[in-house]
């Protein structure tokens, strides 16, 4: 082997090392290995020792990082609205920045990521804050948006929106406006359609990288009750954020991600809003008295598919979310290719108070990150 040339660790060999190999490795990453565990421990500080030793050592820094998994799984963004000839406007202003971030405890990683002027994250701060997956952006279909994109970081970048708009919005090289150099600002402009749940990322080459460094977020459509009639009309009222029927609903929004950490073309870490066993450590808490909502969206590089997969219960899945009824009806797992997506309805009503797994059903995915928890807290519904 050349001097000074480092051997490369493939992500099985990091899955294997243990946490005291990894800790040298992998930046103080303390991913345990699979050996035999006791019984799942019911405490915040000891319940990660569960699963077969699944868990990472410490805990990540959110404040460091500017924005906290917990939070995105929230936060929706509905931009500033206003009226021109009445027609309803939804504007964004978004940056794209520069930005490391932790991972998993003591793993960093130097992220290319986008921001908003309207995210929780940015309000918190007092300025527009960065973060991975980017704000997820939510609209009504019909709607004019206006998207202010500033490109604050070091390399070229671009908005590219799944959805219909003209080959000028694009956001893609060599068409329309083409590549925003750093410094420079463009303003996409297009109306919202179709309904459903849709994603936004860059376009810039090389492709891959761009996407790989985390320039990617949720776009959320919401349908219109007033362009339907009957069920599907009441349908839509659940969907959209401007009716008092959404309320029934709990929403969450999970983009699927995994992070090469030595640029060898595999993850070594996977997560559901980016970092590592986040909702294993502190499980997401659900009641049984509304119907939960899940906008899944898979953004992995490196990776043909990804999978989401629910303990002890089954969901009915909208594939991209432009249907009113759903595609797939009681299924307990749903795979993804890269830019896939769709919302996943179920519900814990009568059920057993507890903590409830999911998790991507590959397995090396869950074991390296992409593992959480449901804590039910309240089964009346």
């Amino acid at each position: 082997m050349p001097k000074n040339k480092q051997p490369r660790l493939s992500r099985r060999q990091f899955l294997g090392a243990g946490s005291a190999g990894l800790a040298g490795i992998a930046g103080l990453l303390g991913l345990r290995s699979a050996t035999p565990q006791p019984a799942l421990a019911q405490d915040e500080d000891s319940h990660v020792d569960a699963h077969a030793g699944a868990g990472a050592v410490g805990s990540v820094n959110y404040e460091a990082n500017g924005f906290n998994p917990h939070e995105i799984l929230t936060d929706f963004d509905y931009g500033e609205v206003s009226q021109e000839d009445g027609r309803t406007i939804r504007t964004w202003n978004m940056v794209a920045v520069d930005l490391e971030f932790e991972i998993a405890p003591g793993l960093y990683f130097p992220g290319w990521v986008y921001g908003s002027s309207t995210s929780a994250a940015s309000k918190r701060a007092g300025h527009i804050a960065g973060q991975c997956p980017g704000p997820t952006l939510r609209c009504v279909e019909g709607e004019l948006l206006r998207v202010n994109f500033t490109n604050a970081s070091s390399h070229p970048h671009t908005i590219h929106f799944h959805g219909i708009h003209s080959a000028f919005m694009d956001g893609i090289p060599g068409v329309g406006r083409g590549n925003i150099m750093p410094g420079e600002s463009f303003t996409y402009e297009f109306e919202a359609r179709p309904f459903g749940c849709h994603l936004y990322h860059c376009h810039a080459l090389p492709l891959k990288r761009h996407i790989h460094k985390g320039l990617y977020g949720a776009f959320i459509v919401d349908p219109d009750p007033e362009n339907y009639r009957g069920e599907e009309k009441e349908i839509a009222k659940t969907r959209n954020h401007q009716y008092p029927e959404n309320a029934d609903y709990n929403e969450m929004v999970m983009v699927m991600n995994g992070f090469d950490t030595n640029f060898d073309g595999d993850n070594e870490v996977y997560a559901a809003n980016s970092i590592a066993f986040a909702y294993m450590k502190e499980p997401i808490q659900i009641t049984g008295d509304k119907r939960q909502r899940l906008y899944l969206i898979n953004m992995t590089e490196f990776d043909p598919i990804n999978s989401l997969h629910i303990h002890a219960n089954f969901f009915d899945y909208y594939d991209h979310g432009t249907t009113l009824k759903p595609t797939l009806t009681t299924i307990d797992t749903i795979m993804q290719c890269q830019a896939q997506r769709g919302i996943v309805e179920f519900s814990f009503a009568g059920f057993e108070p507890g903590r409830y797994m999911f998790h991507a059903h590959q397995s090396e995915f869950a074991e390296l990150g992409w593992m959480s928890f449901f804590e039910l807290v309240d089964a009346n519904g």
